[in-house]
């Protein structure tokens, strides 16, 4: 697809054409920050500037505190405590980066779930977002890994489940459990793997990032109308859109501002808010834990983990046809991966025509429910393994997959799409008219 027709970087002194024959540099930066952007982005369009902030304050952080961390398990918790009582300024650079964490996959969850509601999935961005969800899935290996590293209670445990589940894996489990850990259990060899992998995947998914965003200034940005900018001319491109310096910059950076200010009021107030207090119990490989809880941000998926047991009809009938090759072990792993599959595949599963949920009536109920599903997953995750909470992630868990694999495919076919404004200009003069007030009105299509 053409790019978006827009003024480029015309270099005018000698100094300047010299160094873009040599190195495009200033070129790229003008492109980058002159892009033209849709002019009816909403707030929900922040989440990108947020992401990029907290990855370098994770970035940053976490090289100073390497400086002072002692990857090995007989000194591992030791050299956590050293670095909250004695390194200057080290207890807040800990609280920066555990809670950094916290609103990385904060702002993380809000922005795929802006993408799955505005349709930003759908041609000609499947790349853009499937390069989202690698991104995503290495988040979600860093910070395990990270959690892992204090070498407290819940991060030895933790590391004991989680890399358990690989041995689940049939013919080749036991192998690749063995390799991951270093050994036949969690010890100083799966301390020093996860701390180097720690340590490496960020700057991997800096890399990601790049492309990502490479990605969506090729096929441009996505907005609330799903109506694509017109690009027939420079002129009728201008109508549709605007720079994105600087009304897009100081918009994100007033909302950046406000995250910011609220970040740094939990990380000074309540910063171990969202931890758990077992952690701060050096690791003991005798002493098990009451309830084994991984972080926040695992617990929707660790819910549809342990929802699928030996008593649930489709492990059973899996366990039958397979001749015990499937166990109920394997299919949670299997269920908890392909929870995150099913979205990485939207683009392909969801057979409207219609981009932007904003004018699919049925599709915002589905929608809606899903997001509740999430919380629900979320706050099954963290419940003990016992009725009803069993059967509550059961079914929360089932809606899930259904939502992904029959309702957006479903809705392609039955749903009848309310009218889209022709042009992203004209929904951006119908706001205007309305002087701040809802969205236009939209009517059902003929």
């Amino acid at each position: 697809m053409a790019g978006i027709p827009h003024d480029h970087y015309e270099p005018k002194a000698a100094w300047e054409k010299g160094l873009a024959r040599r190195l495009p540099i200033v070129g790229l930066m003008y492109d980058t920050l002159m892009i033209p952007t849709p002019k009816n982005l909403n707030w929900m369009w922040i989440w990108g500037i947020v992401l990029t902030f907290v990855l370098v304050l994770q970035i940053v952080t976490g090289i100073v505190l390497v400086m002072h961390y002692t990857p090995h398990v007989d000194h591992a918790f030791a050299s956590v405590e050293h670095i909250m009582r004695n390194v200057n300024g080290g207890y807040m650079l800990r609280y920066l980066h555990s809670n950094g964490a916290s609103l990385f996959f904060v702002a993380v969850y809000a922005h795929i779930f802006r993408g799955l509601y505005y349709g930003s999935y759908k041609a000609p961005r499947e790349i853009t977002w499937i390069i989202g969800m690698l991104i995503y899935l290495l988040m979600m290996g860093t910070a395990f890994m990270g959690y892992v590293l204090p070498w407290g209670q819940m991060s030895f445990w933790g590391a004991t489940v989680i890399t358990g589940l690989f041995g689940a894996i049939p013919f080749i489990g036991e192998a690749l459990q063995t390799w991951l850990l270093g050994g036949p259990a969690v010890d100083n060899a799966t301390l020093n793997r996860f701390f180097s992998l720690h340590y490496l995947l960020p700057f991997v998914i800096l890399g990601l990032v790049v492309v990502h965003i490479w990605a969506f200034h090729t096929t441009g940005n996505n907005n609330p109308t799903g109506v694509e900018v017109r690009r027939t001319s420079k002129e009728e491109a201008e109508k549709d859109t605007l720079p994105f310096w600087p009304y897009f910059v100081i918009k994100d950076l007033f909302a950046l501002a406000v995250i910011m200010a609220v970040f740094f009021a939990i990380v000074g107030f309540m910063p171990n808010y969202l931890g758990h207090p077992d952690n701060y119990i050096e690791a003991n490989a005798l002493a098990t834990p009451a309830h084994i809880v991984p972080e926040w941000y695992f617990l929707p998926f660790y819910a549809i983990l342990r929802a699928f047991t030996d008593e649930v009809w489709v492990v059973q009938f899996a366990s039958f046809i397979t001749g015990g090759i499937i166990d109920a072990k394997f299919f949670g792993v299997m269920a908890m991966f392909g929870a995150i599959a099913v979205m990485a595949l939207a683009p392909w599963l969801d057979t409207s025509s219609v981009r932007s949920g904003r004018y699919r009536p049925m599709f915002k109920w589905w929608f809606a429910l899903l997001v509740v599903d999430f919380f629900v997953l979320m706050w099954v995750g963290a419940m003990p393994a016992e009725e009803p909470f069993n059967t509550i992630s059961l079914i929360a868990s089932a809606y899930w997959f259904a939502y992904f694999l029959v309702i957006l495919p479903l809705l392609g076919v039955i749903e009848k799409p309310l009218v889209q404004p022709e042009t992203i200009e004209a929904d951006f003069a119908a706001k205007k008219a309305k002087s701040g007030g809802g969205e236009a009105a939209a009517t059902p299509a003929e």
